[in-house]
């Protein structure tokens, strides 16, 4: 079988899978469900980068792999899930229909840029990246939810905010900014509060 098969990359393939099941859910009009499926996907991604540098062995081979392989999955994760999740939800507009091809255009130019920088980056250092340049495509699987847990509240039409939302994110993506990586308690802010926005849409508390 063609591949890299290890435990550096079981992290990527299980927020893969959890997005294609998301996808399916966001089809059938599921959105809760589909909103759970893309917060665990970003879960995911958080982490799988720390995983993967635990093994200190990999090949260049691998590790080039583990890059590829990453930034192929965050394009289905978050750049062509959101997009579809966005659409059944509301942005449905044509405006809304452009916005959308604006923010899946955008995230593959941010994946391939962020390809040849981080292999050109790995080629002269094995420092780790302390640094994004511009808004990461995972960070819509934090927005999105913590958008839609806002509905009941906002005074305007919730889906003039998601067209506004997927705009901003999607131009974001491209913006030439620095953003400084989250360390670990960041990380666990993130998921706590994102957590809780779940529980919210799920109607626990």
């Amino acid at each position: 079988m063609i591949g890299f098969y290890n435990y550096t990359v079981i992290l990527t393939y299980m927020s893969l899978l959890s997005s294609i099941a998301g996808m399916m859910f966001t089809v059938n009009g599921y959105f809760k469900t589909a909103l759970a499926c893309l917060a665990f996907s970003g879960l995911c991604d958080m982490f799988d980068g720390k995983v993967a540098r635990r093994k200190k062995d990999r090949t260049e081979d691998e590790k080039n792999f583990g890059i590829q392989i990453d930034s192929l999955c965050d394009v289905i994760c978050f750049g062509a899930f959101p997009v579809l999740l966005a659409y059944r939800m509301g942005v449905n507009s044509i405006p809304g229909i452009f916005i959308l091809m604006w923010y899946g255009m955008n995230g593959v130019v941010r994946l391939g840029f962020f390809n040849v920088m981080e292999t050109k980056r790995q080629e002269e250092t094995d420092e780790v990246r302390k640094y994004y340049s511009g808004l990461p495509i995972t960070s819509i699987a934090i927005i999105l939810p913590l958008v839609c847990v806002t509905k009941p509240w906002i005074p305007c039409d919730f889906r003039l905010l998601l067209h506004c939302t997927m705009l901003i994110v999607g131009t974001l993506f491209v913006v030439n900014f620095k953003v400084r990586k989250p360390k670990n308690i960041t990380l666990a802010i993130f998921v706590g509060i994102v957590c809780l926005a779940l529980l919210k849409i799920f109607h626990v508390f």
